[in-house]
């Protein structure tokens, strides 16, 4: 898949440019729309972390991937499926435990539901907080100035564990645009960690897609979301 070379390459030259690995930075394959041929295709050229939009859909894709490649084919021996989208408490229960990784933790509601099948599953689902640092009110994410609040709160339950933070951007026609909330976003995560919470981790900056990874990953990221510049137009 030649979209997904130049994308590896255009994340190793980010990184290199500030100094960092390329290493450092993971790339998730954003799959809302993309058929599970398509993705099996991108497995076998690297691809080890899918990220899904719709848990109805991503289960079904789950169900004929799965999560284990067999040994002998030359895949990666494990396929890590995040969910990247809004989740609604109603999906919680088919998303708990079926996602390695759940980037869109926004309110204390939705922790309660997250933590109540975790444990009813006896698993311990990693999140990170989504956080709306435009502040828009038409996108999901809490505001920052509440962030801390909902980390401290997040804490305090036993089967969720917070590993980091998740944004989107204001839609910007230059990626430069973007900077300044990925910034917000990196030092953000700076002031949390400062707190010093029990089970609180900050390791993870999931921000950047097709149209500004490159600017994410200057700014920090350890994980760049990415659909339209692997797969093309999106389709449904």
């Amino acid at each position: 898949m030649n979209n997904l070379e130049v994308v590896r390459t255009r994340i190793a030259k980010a990184a290199l440019s500030v100094g960092r690995r390329p290493g450092a930075i993971r790339l998730v394959a954003a799959g809302k729309g993309v058929t599970a041929e398509r993705l099996k295709e991108a497995i076998s050229f690297g691809v080890d972390i899918i990220g899904e939009n719709r848990v109805q859909e991503a289960i079904c894709k789950i169900d004929k991937l799965g999560k284990m490649v067999e040994t002998g084919t030359g895949l990666p021996p494990q396929i890590s499926w995040h969910f990247i989208g809004k989740l609604q408490r109603n999906k919680v229960r088919d998303a708990a435990g079926r996602f390695d990784l759940i980037h869109s933790l926004d309110s204390r509601p939705l922790a309660e539901e997250i933590n109540k099948w975790a444990e009813k599953r006896g698993l311990i689902q990693k999140v990170l907080l989504e956080v709306n640092v435009g502040e828009e009110e038409t996108k999901g994410g809490i505001m920052p100035e509440r962030a801390l609040g909902l980390i401290k709160e997040a804490s305090l339950y036993k089967h969720i564990s917070v590993r980091g933070l998740m944004t989107v951007p204001p839609v910007s026609s230059d990626p430069e645009g973007s900077r300044i909330f990925f910034r917000k976003l990196s030092e953000l995560a700076k002031e949390i960690t400062k707190e010093g919470i029990d089970r609180i981790l900050m390791e993870e900056l999931s921000m950047g897609m097709s149209d500004d990874f490159e600017v994410a990953v200057e700014e920090g990221a350890t994980m760049v979301r990415i659909g339209r510049a692997i797969f093309g137009p999106r389709r449904g």
